[in-house]
């Protein structure tokens, strides 16, 4: 099984009846259930106010993949905890950032750039996949369209990405880089624009197969490779 954490601050939902309304179980709540439906895929989940944020050695050294959902409380996030997160990508485990997770600790001291941008609210967004050979984007549409999310925009300050797999274009004429791959030392990062916590974004089923699609690309290799191992092999 591919065992995946994903973290999320929880604050809005608890907050704000309007986006309690939206995501009733949290966000976390709502992308745990859709990647459970995977029978290869297992799902604990971790939010800020739990002791040290959920992400203890124990619970990271049982994660292959962790998902980041972070907004208002980026500084909320102990040092140690990002310390911990970002030894466990660079010894091998998978990171996924959803949206605003683009400014948290762990995406800057990965990516080692402020990771500013454009933005505003209520935007519509045709999201456009420009590499459809990416394992990211198999078996996803070549256009998928948001009719509200919020609008990131260029320059978004981020180091060259191993590879741009969606674009977004917004209907305000701002054009971003939602999807982009990065590598640091063993780990694979997958930043994914998409997810506006006031839009049912993680609903739709294109957007669920996306995040589907890189919990499998960012898993460790050595995992991967288990499954194909022939032990019976001999050597001369």
């Amino acid at each position: 099984m591919i065992r995946v954490t994903v973290w999320n601050e929880y604050i809005h939902e608890q907050k704000y009846e309007g986006i309690r309304k939206v995501y009733p179980k949290g966000i976390h709540g709502c992308i745990a259930e859709f990647l459970e439906k995977d029978e290869n895929i297992t799902v604990q989940c971790a939010t800020l106010d739990m002791s040290e944020h959920g992400l203890t050695e124990e619970v990271l050294a049982n994660t292959d993949v962790l998902i980041w959902w972070g907004h208002c409380c980026h500084e909320g996030v102990s040092d140690e905890v990002v310390e911990r997160v970002k030894k466990y990508v660079l010894q091998g485990m998978g990171l996924i950032a959803l949206h605003s997770a683009h400014h948290s600790k762990i995406m800057k001291s990965l990516l080692g750039t402020s990771l500013n941008l454009k933005w505003h609210h209520g935007d519509k967004e045709k999201l456009i996949c420009v590499n459809p050979s990416h394992p990211i984007a198999a078996g996803v549409s070549e256009q998928i369209i948001l009719e509200e999310e919020e609008m990131y925009g260029e320059y978004f300050d981020i180091p060259k990405p191993d590879d741009v797999v969606f674009l977004g274009w917004f209907a305000s004429g701002e054009v971003f880089r939602s999807g982009c791959t990065f590598t640091r030392g063993r780990g694979k990062i997958f930043y994914f624009q998409p997810g506006h916590e006031e839009y049912p974004i993680y609903y739709m089923t294109e957007i669920q197969k996306i995040i589907t699609n890189a919990v499998y690309w960012a898993t460790p290799v050595n995992y991967l490779s288990k499954p194909y191992e022939c032990k019976e092999a001999k050597w001369e």
